[in-house]
């Protein structure tokens, strides 16, 4: 496992898994297999994903906030070689149908979409509720938390070989599921030392991130994870990642079943809303925000 993001096969995580457990702290960070999203609905995701994002900026501009920075990102200065659309909550099925309308999708790019909604969904909520069970919690619910989507584009260059695709940051929510370009690498993530180690793709798998809300959550028992896209060749890399937060107005806290006296709370209630906004207006985007709710 060193040096290298782990792997697990969800098929094979049994009730407290040591080992899910272990990645969980160590890593922040895995891959997934037999995670029940079809592999041909993946493949047809990743092309309708390329089809949008090709659209005229007029159409992409379309798909506006519903929270902020949860719409069309067209490239910046900070970040010149990336743009992406994006899918407030794919459990809500009028969420979908706007996000479709804003881009005039097509019958065929409708249904592909609505199918990976409800695949991507049900892989989030599981693999939150085995990562929920190996940390000892046998009935947490995550069910009503709503699961952020956004199509990310990368425009590579033979120029922009060795700069930076996006700034080292971690995600605000409770665990990103990405699937990654699977051809076009790139995607590095921070380990335990500091180091970036190369997510490599592996075709059919899914990366799990662990976000900031992970952390207060877990009362420090979890890593959310730093990470970055590297310009590792030339040519279009694609990805896809779903965020699964809790509702806006949710208060973070740490169960009871992580509080004792010899693990007292570390972190200050707030709710989901409160810590987006923090990271928002203070510019704290590598998760610099939980310490200012320790």
């Amino acid at each position: 496992m060193e040096g290298k993001i782990p792997v697990i096969d969800a098929h094979q995580i049994e009730e407290k898994s040591i080992k899910l457990r272990e990645i969980i702290e160590k890593w922040g960070c895995f891959r997934v297999i037999n995670h029940g999203v079809p592999l041909e609905l993946m493949a047809e995701m990743k092309s309708v994903s390329k089809e949008l994002l090709d659209l005229p900026i007029e159409v992409k501009r379309q798909n506006v906030d519903v929270i902020p920075g949860s719409g069309y990102m067209e490239p910046s200065e900070k970040n010149p070689l990336y743009e992406a659309l994006g899918l407030f909550d794919v459990a809500s099925s009028l969420s979908v149908s706007n996000f479709c309308s804003q881009l005039q999708a097509s019958p065929h790019q409708r249904e592909i979409i609505e199918s990976y909604a409800r695949g991507i969904y049900k892989a989030a909520i599981d693999i939150a509720s085995k990562m929920s069970k190996s940390l000892g919690l046998t009935d947490y619910s995550f069910e009503n938390w709503p699961c952020q989507f956004r199509i990310n584009k990368y425009s590579f260059t033979p120029e922009a070989i060795g700069s930076s695709g996006v700034q080292i940051h971690t995600d605000a929510g409770f665990i990103t599921i990405l699937q990654d370009d699977e051809n076009l690498g790139g995607l590095e993530v921070m380990n335990e030392s500091g180091e970036f180690v190369a997510a490599d793709p592996l075709p059919g798998t899914l990366v799990v991130n662990l976000g900031d809300v992970a952390v207060p959550w877990s009362n420090g028992i979890l890593r959310n994870v730093q990470h970055r896209v590297q310009c590792k060749g030339a040519g279009i890399r694609m990805s896809i990642a779903t965020f699964l937060s809790p509702p806006p107005d949710k208060i973070i806290e740490a169960p009871a079943e992580f509080v004792d006296a010899e693990h007292p709370r570390l972190y200050a209630p707030i709710t989901y809303e409160e810590l987006r906004r923090l990271r928002f207006t203070k510019k704290l985007h590598a998760g610099e925000v939980l310490e200012l709710i320790d």
